[in-house]
């Protein structure tokens, strides 16, 4: 009888980047990330291929390198972070399929789940590349993800919106999320 095990992983935020970039004005993006985070995934046997993700972000920690913008972003407007102060993803990974070549691509997966911003909760799915496994300096196992995504801000309850005299949108609708994610194995 074949037993699996559970294997645990916790993202080293010291490694790990949580970004997004937005259009401003309709012609250039406005990127930041988010400098305070922590999760798990928890898969049985060797495979990420089932692994359950759970990702929590500290919205007050969110960082465009603009102090008046961030406080705009923080505000009631955008993410409220008084009243809600962190933004949550319980999800799945699987594996993404074959290639352009109908060869196995073992390191390109999908991730599915709920994301929670604010008080709304919506499924969404990022694409993710395995871009690695090895030993850490101390001897831990260590496995490092690239994760890209987009979302739509007004699906989550981010409504303010202001147009340009030309009638863009002065912040677009559409954010591009990417997450550079290093783990350690625990145990």
């Amino acid at each position: 009888m074949l037993v699996l095990t559970t294997t645990k992983w916790a993202v080293d935020a010291s490694h790990s980047t949580a970004a997004f970039k937005v259009r401003h004005l309709g012609v250039a993006n406005v990127t930041g990330n988010f400098k305070v985070f922590q999760g798990e995934i928890e898969h049985e046997g060797e495979d990420f291929d089932g692994a359950k993700i759970h990702f929590v972000v500290d919205t007050n920690s969110l960082d465009t390198n603009h102090a008046q913008r961030d406080g705009h972003l923080k505000s009631a407007d955008f993410l409220h972070t008084e009243q809600f102060p962190a933004m949550i993803f319980d999800g799945v990974v699987r594996k993404a399929g074959q290639d352009a070549h109908g060869g196995e691509v073992d390191s390109r997966y999908t991730v599915t789940g709920d994301l929670t911003i604010r008080d709304v909760t919506k499924a969404v799915t990022f694409d993710a590349e395995l871009t690695g496994m090895g030993k850490g300096r101390f001897g831990d196992n260590r496995a490092g993800f690239e994760v890209d995504g987009r979302i739509n801000r007004k699906d989550f309850g981010l409504t303010w919106s202001m147009l340009t005299e030309s009638g863009g949108l002065i912040v677009g609708e559409e954010v591009k999320v990417h997450f550079d994610v290093e783990l350690i194995r625990e145990g």
